[in-house]
C-alpha cells in the first residue's frame, strides 16, 4: 500500500518566487553597487589562491602610488578601486549594503556613480600628491613612492559623506558630526596616507551636496517610534483588553 504524498501548500511553492523577486527588485534599485560588489567578491576569490608573492606583485601593478601613478595612472585608478588588499569579502558586502547600496537607491546610478568616482579619484589624487611633497622635501623615505595604495574604501568614505544630505534634520547634523570625529580620530590615531585619503574622500562626498539637491526620497527620517508613538500602543492595548475582558 502506497502513502500519497500531500501536496506542498500554495504559500511554501510561491515562497522561493516572492524571495527571487525580491533580490531581483534590491538589484534593479542599485545595479552598480551590485555589480561592483560581485568583481570585488570574484577578485578576492581568485586573490586568496595566489602565493604571497604573487599576490603582492599583482596589488603592486594594481596599486595608485606614485611610481605606477606615472607611468599608468588611468589604469590604476580604475582597476585599484576592484581590488583589496585584506581580502575580506564579508566585510565589504556589509559596508556595500550599508552605505553604497543606500546611496545608490536614492541618487541613480549616474550620480552615485559621479560622487563615488570623484571621491575614490580626488582622495587619490590629494594624498598621493601630500606623499610627493614629502619624499621631495625629505621628510618621507624614498620607496613610499612604491607603497601599496588599493581598494574600495575611498569610495566608500565618499559615499558616507554624501549620504549626510540623504537625512533630515536634525538627525543629519547628529550623523556628520559623529562621521567627522570618526575619521578625525582615524588620521589621529594613525597618521598615514590612507587615513588623509579617507578623510579627504569623505569631505569630498559631504561637498557634493549639489548633486543630491532635488533628488526626491532625501530628508529621510528614522521610522521609529510609530507615527502617535506611546498613545497608540496604548489605545492598541486597551483595545485588545476590552476584546478579551
Amino acid at each position: 500500500m502506497t502513502t500519497a504524498v500531500p501536496p506542498r501548500p500554495p504559500a511554501a511553492r510561491s515562497r522561493p518566487r516572492r524571495w527571487a523577486a525580491a533580490v531581483a527588485r534590491y538589484v534593479r534599485a542599485a545595479p552598480g553597487s551590485c555589480l561592483w560588489l560581485v568583481i570585488l567578491g570574484l577578485n578576492t576569490f581568485a586573490m586568496v589562491r595566489m602565493s604571497p608573492r604573487m599576490r603582492r606583485y599583482f596589488l603592486f601593478t594594481h596599486s595608485t602610488n606614485l611610481d605606477q601613478l606615472r607611468h599608468h595612472p588611468i589604469k590604476v585608478l580604475i582597476t585599484s578601486a576592484f581590488w583589496t588588499e585584506t581580502p575580506s569579502f564579508f566585510f565589504w558586502f556589509l559596508v556595500f549594503n550599508l552605505f553604497l547600496v543606500p546611496l545608490e537607491r536614492w541618487l541613480g546610478t549616474r550620480r552615485w556613480l559621479l560622487v563615488v568616482v570623484a571621491a575614490h579619484v580626488g582622495a587619490t589624487l590629494v594624498s598621493e600628491g601630500v606623499v610627493n611633497v614629502l619624499i621631495n622635501t625629505g621628510a618621507l623615505p624614498e620607496r613610499d613612492a612604491y607603497a601599496l595604495d588599493i581598494g574600495v574604501s575611498y569610495a566608500v568614505a565618499g559615499a558616507v559623506g554624501m549620504l549626510t544630505w540623504f537625512l533630515a534634520r536634525p538627525l543629519r547634523w547628529y550623523y556628520l558630526g559623529a562621521a567627522t570625529c570618526f575619521f578625525v580620530l582615524l588620521l589621529i590615531s594613525s597618521w598615514d596616507f590612507t587615513n588623509l585619503g579617507h578623510i579627504t574622500a569623505f569631505l569630498i562626498g559631504v561637498g557634493c551636496y549639489p548633486v543630491g539637491r532635488g533628488v526626491p526620497g532625501g530628508d529621510r527620517r528614522p521610522r521609529w517610534p510609530p507615527r502617535g508613538g506611546g498613545r497608540d500602543r496604548e489605545k492598541a492595548v486597551t483595545t485588545a483588553q476590552g476584546a478579551t475582558g
